[in-house]
């Protein structure tokens, strides 16, 4: 089987084709560098994402925030649910720990702004 995707990689947005045997990346084309590949075959094996999004602070003042890690694509949902219902306190600066381990993926959810 045959996968087309755009990598994500870097800003050169790489069209990969990708033969895939079994779930698995055998061979990716179209890279122009080695991002590419290793995109690819995550993206195959198993496709992860960084979220960004806002949580309320108890005055519901949006914080930005974001995972300091990639999560599983298929907990994105379940991620941006426990980041919504928690509520941070201000004043908030860049770097600050708002979850842990966002639905017990080991992944942070960090403050990406100051809020005082």
């Amino acid at each position: 089987m045959t996968r087309e995707l755009t990598c994500i990689g870097c800003p050169m947005g790489c069209e990969l084709t990708v033969e895939v045997e079994s779930g698995v990346a055998v061979s990716v084309s179209g890279n122009t560098c080695k991002i590419g590949e290793n995109y690819a075959k995550s993206e195959i094996s198993a496709p992860t994402r960084v979220i960004t999004t806002t949580a309320l602070s108890a005055d519901e003042r949006p914080v930005a925030v974001k995972t300091a890690a990639p999560v599983p694509k298929g907990q994105i949902f379940e991620c941006l649910e426990q980041i919504k219902a928690t509520t941070i306190s201000l004043p908030a600066h860049i770097g600050d720990v708002l979850i842990e381990s966002v639905c017990g993926t080991g992944v942070p959810v960090v403050v990406t702004r100051n809020v005082e």
